[in-house]
């Protein structure tokens, strides 16, 4: 279903964020565009404001967002007459969650160090994160630290374990900012 067309448009910032949600979707046993609802990567975070302008009338909309840039969001939304969004429980009612650090630190707490390094072992590259692990920048840093770099440092991968990991999850411990957009569309 063509965005224009959608009754429901969630605005994420990029693809990875949308690969998920749709990914957790279909595991859920969604069709979101049967729902009439349309998945948006707006290319980052900053690009809120032209896709509210888009919007057509009547549609609604929701997104999902980091925490770097939940002030952002706030900002635009109040810009494009959604009312004083002051903190983040305006948001929710407006249907944007945020993630604590980001979509894959949320995805890598809900699953767990191991987790998340067997889902790495079985795409082949567990030795590449070991290699990063061991070099000097990257020595004592906190695993979880290890695991966001490594999802962010080949071009694709961070798409590409969007989906991984959300395939990992176990649907009781899907991290709320997910769960909430999802609900709320």
């Amino acid at each position: 279903m063509a965005v224009s067309a959608s009754a429901t448009v969630v605005l994420v910032e990029g693809a990875s964020d949308k690969a998920a949600l749709e990914t957790l979707a279909r595991r859920r046993g969604r069709d979101l565009s049967a729902e009439g609802a349309a998945v948006v990567a707006m290319g980052g975070a900053t690009n809120i404001g032209l896709h509210l302008r888009r919007l057509r009338s009547g549609q609604r909309v929701a997104g999902l967002c980091d925490a770097g840039e939940e002030s952002d969001f706030r900002r635009e939304l109040e810009l494009a007459g959604y009312g004083p969004v002051l903190d983040r429980g305006d948001l929710e009612l407006l249907g944007f969650f945020v993630c604590e650090e980001d979509l894959e630190d949320e995805l890598i707490r809900a699953l767990g160090i191991d987790a998340v390094e067997r889902v790495i072992e079985s795409q082949g590259e567990l030795a590449s994160l070991r290699r990063l692990q061991r070099q000097p920048a990257h020595r004592g840093r906190p695993a979880v630290s290890h695991l966001r770099r490594f999802t962010g440092s080949r071009s694709g991968r961070k798409l590409r374990y969007a989906s991984l990991l959300v395939e990992a999850l176990d649907l009781d411990r899907v991290p709320r900012p997910l769960t909430g957009v999802l609900d709320f569309v």
